[in-house]
């Protein structure tokens, strides 16, 4: 993984290149202070003071220059000046107008490069001055938890099924000193009966199974994290088109969350009882997969019908939720790529967001807003539950119609949640379509931080 700590220095007054920006509106003012070569050279580049307008400025010197930036962006976007830190040369930083704040993590980001399968490019490091060396640590960890869940979910299929999840737990419990428990084989089948439906056809070595991690105080209040770990969804007999499996390894991108936010919790050892969960599956096809029409019988006793082999994450979680809510935790947070319905509500940017509780989503939406990893609260309309009857089981795991299709699906989890406990469903998309700046094309990181923010004011 990129080295971020190495990209965020306290300012102690080393050299550095001046970075200025200039919101749209200071443009004229600030451009009357320069001196004549600075606004040569802004007349020689067609600046405007237009948002985005960049431009490298000279000074007394032939290697005296500084940078510039018009950015509309506040001070507390992480992306205000993210696009600088891939476009301006290897060196070293300071901003003119003060200390970088949020957007440190921006500048980090906007490093990081997915080098699996690649080589990456010959390129030096930007290093960015501050002046608050005690906000360092905390960029750098929520850099190094983004970048967590896009390697993540970047891996091909291939490279990343249940095993290879249970070793990044196992790796992420040994450097926090946590526990791990693993259940597969017959266990499974007989304690969580959805997940071994669901992954029963993949093929030798991509086993399904039941990661666990238990770090923590337990005199400290429980929560657990839940996160959707189907390594590949083929959609099972109920096959995808090649259009809609093109992306379906990023259908654990749920997983790469839970896991980048179990560590985050630990590294700034928040006073919780953390319990992580990730059913990792493949959702597969051959002789032995389950059927469209099967009766499922779940941990907690409900029986599904199975009218959609497509909507299987919904049966993972479902015995996951039941197993979070045994020991009685006050707090369950689930991250789940799970609908289209919820895509083509809000698209990618917004995680349909499900809340049980009042209190509980808006400390979760105002954690978005501060932040700037927005979420868009749906309803849990009670209404919609008569959509998951069944004519032979308790319930069914796909609605007929598509109405409502990401709410039923919340529905369906609702019903595994013990019904006085705190609870919120994210169903996130995990994959950037299209580059922005310290955000580039591929998996990504929604919701994670705004969930993050709101667990440490609670319990930081």
């Amino acid at each position: 993984m990129t080295d971020f700590s190495a990209l965020l220095q306290p300012d102690k007054g080393q050299p550095a290149r001046t970075l200025h920006v200039v919101h749209p509106d200071a443009w004229a003012d600030w451009l009357a202070a320069q001196p004549e070569r600075v606004r040569a050279a802004a007349a020689a580049h067609r600046l405007t003071g237009k948002a985005g307008n960049a431009a490298i400025l000279p000074g007394d010197k032939p290697d005296d220059w500084s940078a510039l930036l018009v950015c509309d962006e506040p001070a507390s976007s992480p992306w205000k000046i993210a696009s600088r830190a891939t476009a301006l040369p290897e060196g070293t930083y300071r901003l003119a107008e003060g200390d970088p704040g949020p957007a440190a993590l921006g500048w980090l980001l906007a490093q990081h490069r997915f080098t699996r399968y690649r080589k990456a490019e010959d390129e030096g490091p930007r290093v960015l001055l501050t002046a608050d060396p005690a906000a360092i640590e905390g960029h750098v960890r929520l850099a190094e938890a983004t970048a967590r869940v896009r390697d993540l979910v970047d891996t091909a299929a291939a490279d990343l099924g249940p095993a290879e999840m249970e070793a990044e737990v196992e790796a992420l419990a040994k450097a926090h000193g946590a526990s791990v428990t693993v259940t597969r084989g017959d266990a499974l089948a007989q304690g969580y009966p959805m997940i071994q439906a669901v992954g029963q056809a993949a093929a030798k070595g991509r086993e399904p199974r039941l990661i666990e991690l238990e770090w923590g105080d337990s005199k400290h209040p429980r929560i657990a994290l839940v996160g959707k770990g189907v390594a590949f969804d083929s959609g099972g007999l109920d096959i995808k088109p090649a259009a809609g499996m093109r992306l379906m390894k990023k259908d654990m991108g749920g997983a790469a969350h839970a896991l980048a936010l179990a560590g985050l919790v630990m590294a700034a050892r928040l006073r919780v009882r953390l319990h992580l969960l990730i059913p990792a599956v493949e959702n597969a096809i051959s002789g032995n997969a389950f059927r469209p029409g099967d009766v499922l019988r779940s941990r907690k006793g409900l029986t599904v019908e199975n009218t959609n082999t497509d909507a299987e994450g919904r049966l993972i979680l479902g015995d996951a939720l039941a197993k979070a809510g045994e020991s009685e935790p006050e707090l369950i947070v689930d991250f789940a790529t799970l609908t289209g319905a919820a895509r083509v509500a809000l698209g990618p940017d917004l995680p349909a967001t499900f809340v049980n509780d009042d209190a509980l989503a808006e400390a979760l939406l105002a954690a978005g807003r501060e932040v700037h990893d927005p979420l868009w609260r749906m309803p849990l309309w009670d209404s919609y539950d008569d959509m998951l009857k069944s004519d032979i089981a308790d319930m069914v795991n796909a609605p007929e119609g598509g109405f409502a299709g990401a709410v039923t699906a919340a529905l369906f989890l609702r019903r595994f949640v013990p019904q006085d406990t705190l609870w919120a469903h994210l169903d996130t998309f995990a994959w950037r379509p299209a580059a922005k700046p310290g955000r580039p094309k591929g998996g990504d990181a929604y919701g994670l931080r705004a969930a993050w923010a709101m667990l440490e004011k609670r319990y930081g």
